[in-house]
């Protein structure tokens, strides 16, 4: 018989219960903000680097995806909300200590910019398109005159959308789990990552695959050195976040994080894209998938993790 001594009704298992307030909207709509970030953040880049028509996919059609995600995680988020009728009320006044107030304003911002963006290649990428108003083509051509600065502003709320999806998390202080300062460049690298692995699955130019695949390589790298970071730095902390990286560490997340984030998700991406660099055939499309796959579920994962993990009373 195996017996235990509770010096407080605290130590019994489950006496504290929890509640889940966020399913699956949340990191559906966290996964699609930094998949629309990693997008529109290359769009950008490579347009001022003036390698536009070399990266066709980058610049013209992956963006495509970035406001159809972006309005599709406006809708998860929407769906999530209990007062649905008062969402305006966070355009009403901007609170520069408030991750929501941030968010909401960069998603302000960065929405319309997308599809400003997306239109002014409409004609290159369907030669039948017309605008059917003079006022929509002078538009057009004072975009493609300044795409450019559109391209510099693009990339700035690009980064500050990527780091806002973790920081949104982290600003919970009674969170042990997502009360950490990596969590807001982790998950930018991660959205990055992301929004290379689809821009390549709709890039038909190899030169413009090995390219991102490069970059993405070096993306997963700091991506699992901040995630070996993240359970350092709770291993190292208190008690609470000590319990918090043991659900990760032999506890009920323990397979799902390292099996399908971590596995996976980065490093048989990485070794697919390794071997695909050095010239080994590899099917396109096997670690981008496995990519997004990945990022998926690292957004389930913490978003379910942390609302389990409590500070001790």
């Amino acid at each position: 018989m195996k017996e235990e001594l509770f010096v407080s009704g605290r130590d019994i298992p489950n006496i504290d219960p929890y509640l889940n307030i966020w399913h699956w909207q949340i990191p559906l709509y966290l996964f699609l903000g930094g998949l629309a970030a990693g997008i529109l953040f290359f769009a950008g880049f490579y347009t001022v680097r003036g390698k536009a028509d070399k990266m066709q996919a980058t610049v013209k059609w992956a963006p495509l995806l970035a406001p159809i995600a972006l309005v599709l995680g406006l809708g998860a988020l929407f769906w999530d909300l209990k007062h649905k009728l008062f969402f305006w009320q966070l355009y009403t006044t901007v609170r520069l200590d408030s991750p929501m107030s941030w968010g909401a304003w960069t998603l302000m911002i960065i929405t319309p910019i997308s599809l400003i963006w997306v239109a002014s290649y409409m004609k290159e990428m369907f030669p039948w398109w017309d605008w059917k108003f003079d006022f929509l083509n002078k538009a057009e051509a004072w975009v493609i005159k300044n795409r450019v600065g559109i391209a510099w502003v693009m990339m700035v709320y690009a980064v500050i959308l990527g780091v806002y999806t973790g920081i949104l998390l982290s600003a919970f202080n009674a969170r042990p789990l997502w009360n950490t300062s990596i969590l807001g460049p982790l998950f930018l690298v991660s959205g990055f990552s992301t929004g290379l692995a689809a821009t390549i699955l709709l890039s038909k130019d190899p030169k413009e695959r090995k390219r991102l695949s490069q970059i993405d390589l070096i993306f997963i790298v700091i991506e699992l050195f901040l995630i070996v970071h993240l359970f350092m730095g709770f291993l190292a902390g208190s008690q609470t976040a000590i319990e918090a990286a043991h659900l990760f560490l032999g506890g009920p997340f323990t397979v799902t994080f390292w099996v399908f984030v971590v596995m996976l998700g980065l490093v048989f991406p990485a070794v697919l894209e390794t071997l695909e660099l050095l010239g080994f055939h590899v099917p396109k499309w096997l670690p981008a998938v496995l990519i997004l796959f990945g990022g998926l579920m690292f957004r389930f994962i913490m978003v379910e993790a942390g609302q389990i993990t409590r500070y001790l009373y």
